[in-house]
């Protein structure tokens, strides 16, 4: 089959269920990742012909696309940081949110010879543990997770792109395990479950279909529970002058910077993402 007589089959089946540009961003993906081919490749040869193998999985993704399925599913993996990750129903698909608070760890923590201690809480697919591992090279990280799929997933990423990375099964609110801790650590990081139960009507198919629920949702009476967790394990393994930085529900800006305060951090702050919705928290630990 034409590659082109493929575009042509995405346009016609999935423009009723997305916009013109997502159809385009999907079938030029898919480009990329089955034939190895740039986006341009069309123009420079409008008569390439796919081999039997290609015009399969392009079908076949195209009739998953029909189900919302999520892009990143069906080729099993999403980009991070510029790096790939391995991806399935197990862990969340990384957004670019996340990759903007990777970036204020980056730019407010310089590398040193002194051997950092990060935490990554709630790890999933290993994604923000193994991009600050490839940037400070020889910190310990930690990266913990209560779903023991999900740390399968973490684990063949960090073997994929040689990092090492102490992964552990961790419940940060049981009593038991929210103590555990091998050191103090300088970082603190987490992008913990924040969406309350009366958005998901926002939200679209290929998220509340396909997406771990374990990862995305929290109830609407304790919607701050996890980093009320975070805070405690912060309280006792986070170094005096150590800093926190969370992912947050943007409708719970202010409530999230008065429990970094009363929590005992100094110089909370609260950052907007690239979408200009209040994401990203951030606090300095002063133990008096």
């Amino acid at each position: 089959m034409l590659l082109k007589e493929v575009k042509t089959r995405f346009h016609e089946a999935l423009t009723p269920q997305y916009p013109k540009q997502e159809v385009d961003a999907f079938f030029y993906r898919m480009v990329e990742h089955y034939c190895d081919l740039d986006r341009f490749a069309l123009v420079l040869t409008p008569e390439l012909t796919l081999t039997g193998q290609q015009t399969t999985q392009f079908l076949e993704g195209l009739s998953r696309l029909r189900k919302e399925e999520p892009l990143q599913h069906i080729l099993g993996e999403a980009f991070f940081m510029g790096l790939p990750f391995l991806v399935n129903n197990q862990v969340l698909i990384p957004r670019p949110e996340t990759e903007e608070l990777v970036q204020w760890v980056l730019s407010s923590v310089p590398e040193r010879q002194q051997a950092l201690h990060i935490l990554d809480i709630g790890t999933g697919s290993g994604c923000i543990a193994i991009a600050l591992a490839k940037h400070y090279t020889n910190a310990e990280i930690y990266a913990w997770d209560i779903s023991e799929k999900a740390l399968e997933v973490a684990q063949e990423n960090a073997r994929t792109h040689g990092t090492d990375i102490r992964f552990a099964c961790i419940d940060i609110l049981s009593e038991t395990n929210k103590r555990f801790a091998p050191s103090l650590f300088d970082i603190i990081i987490a992008n913990p479950p924040y969406v309350r139960e009366q958005e998901k009507q926002s939200m679209r198919n290929n998220v509340l279909r396909y997406e771990p629920p374990g990862a995305l949702y929290v109830s609407d009476t304790e919607p701050l529970r996890f980093y009320h967790g975070i805070m405690d394990i912060c309280k006792h393994h986070l170094k005096h002058k150590g800093q926190v930085f969370l992912e947050i529900n943007q409708y719970l800006a202010n409530d999230m910077e008065a429990l970094l305060v009363t929590s005992g951090f100094k110089s909370a702050t609260i950052r907007k993402d690239i979408f200009d919705n209040f994401r990203m928290a951030h606090g300095i630990k002063v133990i008096k």
